[in-house]
């Protein structure tokens, strides 16, 4: 019998190079899209989820990203006293019950693997999430990545990931699994390599920013060397747990947005906008008829 997977670990300590220069002082995670900041996104996916306890890995200059998560009694204050029901939703309703969220400073950037293996003492034994908030997933049917990976950990055990079939060119940009088996909605990996050229990808099936996984990886996190980019690569341990550990890649039903880069954070706002019940229909008018000649 599978354990309940009831605890997220969302890194939020990188330093956001892609999206310079605004990230020099405001954390890439907290850019809005449309009316929210992207880590309001992963966060109410995973509430939607069933996750029941939250882990920001947290470094330097990230202190917004915590106090958007607390009560900021002044603006409810005013909010309440002015009869601002909506807003004061909007600033309050979503933050969960205290003691549900703990904050941990990475100290230094050394990647992925090593902000996950900050969490160890917090997740102690049990399975978790790992959520990248820069990978928006969207879908008009309201669909959730986390809880349809959730879903496929329920019935199969080990470790789930998810994946998305991406261009041969971009390769080089992910974490590449290697499929044993593809039903076209759940691939079993047989091997996954960091990061490799066109020439050695051993598919165009990449690992795309939300993991389900056994608390075994903190052991292999604590024997990972550096890896690509001179950092403790996330894939590199899940690699290492292969040949003991089963692991699943579940493909999403709708659209991903890779908002750590420019042009992906631009199509999801466009998408979002497109998407909102009050002004969506405006907006699709605006777009229609916009001329930037003029």
């Amino acid at each position: 019998m599978t354990r309940l997977v009831k605890k997220a670990v969302l890194p939020v300590g990188g330093l956001g190079t892609r999206f310079l220069p605004a990230t020099k002082a405001l954390p890439k995670e907290m850019l809005p899209v449309a009316n929210k900041p992207l880590i309001q996104y992963a966060f109410e996916e995973a509430m939607d989820a069933g996750i029941q306890e939250f882990i920001f890995i947290t470094g330097r200059n990230k202190n917004i990203i915590t106090n958007h998560f607390d009560c900021v009694y002044e603006l409810e204050k005013v909010l309440d006293e002015n009869e601002k029901h909506d807003a004061l939703a909007l600033t309050r309703d979503w933050v969960p019950e205290a003691g549900n969220i703990a904050f941990v400073r990475q100290q230094h950037p050394l990647g992925l693997g090593h902000a996950v293996w900050c969490a160890r003492h917090f997740i102690k034994d049990e399975p978790f999430a790992v959520m990248l908030a820069d990978e928006m997933f969207v879908s008009s049917k309201g669909n959730n990545i986390l809880a349809d990976m959730i879903d496929v950990y329920n019935r199969t055990g080990g470790n789930v990931i998810a994946v998305s079939d991406v261009e041969k060119k971009e390769v080089s940009r992910y974490g590449i699994v290697k499929p044993e088996s593809d039903d076209g909605k759940i691939v079993k990996i047989c091997d996954m390599v960091e990061k490799p050229s066109q020439e050695v990808a051993p598919s165009n099936i990449a690992v795309v920013g939300r993991y389900i996984l056994q608390p075994d990886i903190f052991d292999e996190l604590e024997r990972t060397e550096k890896g690509s980019g001179g950092e403790i690569q996330l894939t590199d341990a899940m690699k290492a747990l292969l040949p003991h550990h089963d692991f699943y890649g579940c493909r999403f039903n709708g659209k991903r947005f890779d908002c750590g880069s420019p042009l992906g954070f631009l199509k999801a706002n466009v998408a979002l906008g497109l998407m909102d019940e009050n002004f969506g229909k405006e907006f699709a008018e605006y777009i229609k008829n916009l001329d930037i000649t003029a």
